[in-house]
């Protein structure tokens, strides 16, 4: 993140020995170590409530889309149901008017001429 080199790190230590002064400055130094730790842990907070965000925002969507699929193969079932269901009358329809009429057998009608004879 920042380009820092030995060098110039050894003059901050430098100056801050001369400004702060040998007493002070390993517990100003840990101060500023467990601040540094605050801030990452934060940052760490922070991205991983970002990247949780978007996972359940990427959920979300592909909950909506697996509703707006199933709606869809649940629509076409529906019609292909239906339309099933049309042919299945049409050819009950078509077959009750191909059907021909049963015929009586003759045997089982008495003739009027069987009659006139008894």
């Amino acid at each position: 993140m920042f380009d820092i080199a030995f060098s110039e790190l050894a003059i901050v230590m430098l100056v801050a020995l001369m400004v702060i002064g040998p007493e002070r400055l390993p517990k100003v130094a840990r101060t500023l170590g467990h601040l540094w730790g605050r801030v990452q842990r934060y940052v760490q907070n922070v991205k991983n409530e970002i990247s949780n965000d978007m996972v359940i925002e990427e959920a979300r969507k592909l909950q909506q889309n697996i509703r707006q699929e199933a709606s869809s193969i649940g629509n076409t079932l529906q019609e292909t149901g239906l339309t099933l269901e049309q042919h299945i009358l049409q050819a009950h329809h078509k077959a009750k008017q191909d059907e021909v009429p049963p015929t009586i057998p003759a045997t089982a009608v008495p003739h009027a001429s069987d009659k006139t004879d008894q």
